[in-house]
């Protein structure tokens, strides 16, 4: 289900914990390195973030 809302182009969001917190982030896939597991978003401003595929709680 996860990787079925990653193949879009279109901007996603997700909800993932980072060290205890929960925190939503909105963008477009960049990457997605499965040997890592992690899944890199690139947001309106052209900043990439990684993301950990165990963190991740909802994409929608």
């Amino acid at each position: 289900m996860i990787l079925k809302a990653l193949r879009t182009k279109l901007p996603i969001t997700i909800n993932y914990y980072q060290n205890g917190s929960l925190k939503t982030l909105t963008g477009r896939v960049c990457n997605l390195n499965l040997n890592d597991q992690t899944l890199s978003l690139k947001d309106d401003k052209e900043k990439v973030f990684s993301i950990r595929l165990a963190g991740i709680k909802e994409i929608y």
